[in-house]
């Protein structure tokens, strides 16, 4: 029987759980971390204690020793950066694929979207490492076995704030998102406002955390980015290429407010509006208000 594997950091991966209760078998967290987290509806928790100062990618090597024997099976990582980490690291130990961008996952292979989601692939694989959104957090579960381990010579020297807070949008149920339309960083006080009214996240398309750096990488969907699924996701100033709505097709209802009534983005809302969103989006939020 196939047994599940699971990586991270956090509690944050519904996603990861899901994925590991339809493949069967058991499903055993490793989690490296401070202390150990809460996860529920999971059969074993091992916790890797992490020391202060000290990455959790500094422990890739020890959790690639705990996956020693787990060749045959599949090993799911949240894609965060230390769980890839720790994915590289097991991939190289097992002599295992790594995929990434799977939609779905079996005990013997995974769906997975190529060329920002122009096509569907079906992999076949016995034994694989599997990269998905983590999603929410899971309480409950086992009590956690504790795994002391020495971590690779990394230290954290300097810590600076991020220019926004971190972002979970694989578990929003709402999100706001915005694109090129916005003339400059400080008119993004206008989504803010319509997030905090729907209760929403902030996103953006590529350009914004990429390139004029408005907002931070960890809030950027499409194909490069995060893959989202909220029941909500409002576009604004997003023409809808394909890099982009590769991240957020998932997404239950998509309402999209574009200048531009050619725009590919509304191919794909379920409601749209044609308009400036310098004059929409503080309608709409005042509406809400």
């Amino acid at each position: 029987m196939t047994n599940t594997w699971i990586l991270t950091t956090d509690e944050r991966i519904a996603n990861l759980v899901e994925a590991a209760a339809s493949i069967g078998g058991t499903t055993t967290v490793i989690a490296v971390a401070p202390t150990a987290p809460a996860v529920g509806n999971v059969d074993k928790l091992i916790h890797v204690p992490t020391a202060e100062n000290v990455p959790a990618e500094a422990y890739a090597g020890v959790v690639a020793g705990l996956l020693a024997d787990a060749k045959g099976d599949v090993i799911l990582a949240a894609n965060r950066p230390a769980e890839r980490s720790f994915a590289g690291a097991a991939a190289a130990a097992l002599a295992l694929p790594v995929i990434v961008g799977a939609t779905s996952v079996s005990g013997s292979g995974a769906e997975v979207t190529r060329y920002g989601g122009l096509t569907n692939e079906t992999v076949a694989f016995q034994g694989a490492v599997v990269i998905l959104e983590g999603g929410a957090g899971v309480e409950g579960g086992p009590a956690a076995e504790t795994s002391e381990g020495a971590p690779m010579g990394a230290t954290v020297t300097n810590v600076q704030p991020a220019g926004s807070g971190a972002a979970n949008l694989a578990a929003a149920r709402r999100i706001v998102s915005c694109g090129r339309g916005f003339k400059a960083e400080e008119d993004l006080a206008m989504a803010n406002a319509l997030a905090d009214a729907l209760g929403a996240e902030i996103a953006c398309s590529r350009p914004l955390a990429e390139g004029t750096a408005w907002l931070s990488k960890d809030r950027y969907v499409g194909v490069s980015g995060m893959h989202v699924s909220p029941d909500i996701y409002v576009a604004l100033g997003i023409s809808g290429q394909v890099q982009h709505t590769s991240g957020m097709a998932d997404s239950k209802i998509v309402v999209a407010v574009n200048n531009d009534e050619n725009a590919p983005i509304f191919q794909i809302s379920d409601y749209g509006i044609v308009g400036d969103i310098y004059e929409v989006v503080p309608a709409l939020t005042a509406a809400l208000s």
